[in-house]
């Protein structure tokens, strides 16, 4: 009766210990998406009637060029948000898997355990009991009897042994039960999330493709376009030779020690996995020719810094839309155009192949791309000769 007894006690632990996991979604989070429905349809709104004004009134080329600005500027805060998003996700699915294992290990272990104590309970049941009283008092035999008291003080240290693990199996088996209801509220949090931010990127692009033909429509002549080109193309060299000024007065003060890209000639993976068009040098429109490269790209894809370096400018600017600009010493900077997203801001410091930022078409492109320069004491140089 005893053995039953103890057997059933320990076998509807388990049962109550591997029951299956459910969670469901309170009303708290019910709200929430409502409130992001809700906060998207004015969005919409609000975009279809800037593009109402547009349409209406003969906007300049600054204008649409503000407005484009404005709208790219938008999608990079969604993107950088998505792609956190996104990070996040990965991170919980992990730790998902990794209690889900931990669980199922417990499990195993547990049922061992139960297995064990009751053939340790079985075994204590046949063999019965002494009585130490009735040993001393009829003078059993003294070696027998130490003999005796120590294998049931070894038995019973290692049963409570036993005893002991098994309850700490089932107190973290309970604290995993509780872990995994945590992430599974989370995950699906973070995907009603991630697919609110997806409506908004969408809704963001459509704008910023209105405003660009109407921008297009608005540069329609070729000396206009050259006209644009060579605009853009002066902003950029003005922003690149106010990061040298930057990085010279930085190399004075800096913290690490920035030796060049000379020596890594032919060594340097591509900061886009991608086709890379070698339009360096070629002839663009006009008079004006490429200073750099681009290199096709799958839209939120990482950027990668080819070396280590200093983050030197992290901003939009007109014709290359969202430019990071990265200092690698002894004269040499590389220039990364036409993101989606800077991951990174003016002055941090970054380790070779760490993102940047994330592929895009800003600037005014059709398609995804990562316009990419490098520059020697403010010179454009070909980049195709560091890229292995």
């Amino acid at each position: 009766m005893f053995l039953k007894t103890a057997l059933s006690l320990l076998s509807f632990c388990l049962l109550m210990l591997v029951s299956p996991l459910a969670c469901s979604q309170d009303s708290d989070q019910e709200s929430g998406q409502a409130q992001q429905k809700e906060q998207l349809a004015q969005l919409q709104a609000e975009l279809v009637a800037r593009q109402q004004v547009l349409k209406n009134n003969k906007a300049s080329a600054e204008e649409l060029e503000g407005a484009l600005k404005q709208s790219e500027l938008e999608i990079a805060k969604v993107a950088k948000a998505l792609s956190s998003t996104k990070q996040s996700l990965d991170k919980i699915k992990d730790e998902q898997q990794a209690l889900q294992k931990e669980q199922s290990e417990l499990k195993t272990a547990i049922r061992q355990q139960q297995s064990l104590l009751a053939s340790q309970l079985k075994s204590a049941f046949m063999a019965g009991h002494y009585d130490y009283a009735k040993m001393l008092f009829y003078q059993e035999d003294a070696k027998s009897f130490e003999r005796v008291i120590t294998y049931y003080k070894y038995v019973a240290k290692a049963r409570q042994k036993e005893i002991e693990t098994f309850r700490d199996n089932v107190a973290r088996l309970e604290a995993v039960k509780a872990e995994l209801i945590e992430k599974a509220e989370s995950l699906a949090r973070l995907q009603d999330e991630q697919e609110n931010q997806r409506a908004i990127l969408l809704t963001r692009q459509n704008d910023r493709k209105a405003t660009l033909n109407k921008l297009n429509q608005t540069i329609a002549s070729e000396s206009q376009r050259i006209a644009s080109l060579q605009a853009n193309e002066k902003a950029l060299v003005d922003a690149i030779e106010k990061a040298r000024i930057a990085a010279e007065r930085a190399a004075r003060e800096a913290t690490i020690t920035l030796d060049g890209l000379a020596k890594l000639k032919g060594q340097l993976d591509s900061p886009v996995k991608g086709r890379i068009r070698k339009l360096f040098g070629n002839r663009r429109q006009g008079q004006v020719r490429w200073k750099g490269i681009v290199i096709d790209g799958a839209e939120g894809d990482p950027v990668n810094s080819i070396a280590q370096g200093k983050v030197l400018y992290a901003d939009w600017l007109r014709g290359f839309g969202l430019v990071s600009i990265v200092d690698h010493g002894d004269g040499y900077m590389s220039v990364y155009g036409h993101n989606q997203a800077l991951l990174k801001q003016a002055g941090d410091e970054v380790r070779r192949g760490e993102r940047i930022a994330l592929v895009g078409r800003s600037g005014g492109q059709e398609f995804p791309n990562l316009y990419f320069e490098i520059r020697h004491k403010g010179k454009a140089v070909n980049p195709t000769i560091f890229i292995n």
